[in-house]
């Protein structure tokens, strides 16, 4: 995926047209001013989401990856039966590394509530989503893949509904993400360099 954070919208549109057609967006309000303007694109909403933008945000995105609590998944199945965008594709975002400083259902949590979130009728759970500690090299950041890897693993056993795909690793270890068996990575940086607002 294309993060297009920050990117202008004429970057953007010679990106789609060379085949990045998956667009990562942080922020209902930035996308807002893009998406209008590029077609031929699917978005994703990979930044925090507030409950008030989650109208917006179902309207605008075709996937939501920060779904972080059992409230903002109620909330979107709700918005997506009555704007008829069901079923809306979401990626249920763990903080495995149990950061303090990180959104997420800790592994537990997610464990004790995925047989509800998977009964969701709007809703497609298409898998999991972390974001990793910043760190030095993209080696340090394996341990943090791997066990999102292993949570998919034992819960896809024991619950019906939850797809396999693991959202995860950025421009700085992307490679280590696909490794340990991303099938979506967030790059930004590495495919446009400089950022402009746009």
């Amino acid at each position: 995926m294309a993060v297009s954070k920050t990117v202008a919208v004429v970057r953007l549109a010679a990106a789609i047209a060379a085949g990045l057609t998956v667009l990562g967006e942080n922020r209902v309000q930035e996308a807002e001013s893009k998406a209008p303007l590029l077609s031929g694109a699917t978005w994703h909403l990979i930044g925090p989401l507030q409950s008030n933008k989650a109208r917006r945000a179902v309207e605008l995105f075709d996937v939501v990856e920060s779904v972080d609590s059992v409230d903002l998944a109620l909330r979107l199945d709700r918005l997506a039966g009555e704007l008829g965008r069901a079923p809306l594709g979401v990626y249920l975002q763990v903080n495995v590394d149990r950061d303090d400083a990180k959104a997420g259902f800790l592994p537990e949590a997610l464990e004790t509530e995925l047989g509800g979130l998977a009964e969701l009728p709007n809703l497609r759970l298409l898998g999991l989503m972390t974001v990793g500690w910043l760190v030095g090299s993209a080696e340090e950041a394996r341990p943090t893949f791997g066990r999102l890897r292993e949570l998919s693993v034992r819960l896809r056993g024991t619950a019906h509904g939850l797809g396999a795909g693991l959202s995860m690793g950025m421009s700085d270890d992307y490679p280590v993400a696909v490794e340990e068996g991303a099938t979506v990575i967030r790059v930004g940086r590495a495919l446009f360099r400089a950022r402009q607002v746009g």
